[in-house]
């Protein structure tokens, strides 16, 4: 094999191999290619998709505010629960007093 047919070799190998390539991206471009009306069936669930994770972001502010209230509302009906029995406890103490003084 002298020089001029190793170098017809080569090329022919490098031309084969090139169009294999080309060949293989053509038939990966053509089974993964999205035709167009799927493009906007794609663009609208987005766009749904998008309005779902706001309406769940809301949702979850609403629900810590709501959670917030809800635990302030309990603090102060129990504080005021605390007083109302220290109330109840001295009126006890009171009338137990004034029981204890009317008896003897």
């Amino acid at each position: 094999m002298n020089r001029t047919e190793l170098i017809i070799g080569m090329a022919v190998i490098l031309f084969v191999s090139f169009a294999l390539g080309w060949f293989a991206y053509w038939l990966m471009q053509r089974f993964t290619r999205v035709p167009g009306e799927e493009t906007g069936e794609l663009e609208r669930l987005a766009q749904a998709l998008h309005e779902a994770e706001e309406t769940r972001d809301e949702a979850i502010l609403y629900l810590q505010e709501r959670e917030a209230e809800l635990a302030n509302r309990i603090a102060q009906t129990e504080a005021e629960l605390r007083a109302a029995m220290d109330g109840l406890r001295q009126a006890r103490q009171e009338a137990a007093s004034l029981r204890g003084v009317a008896t003897p």
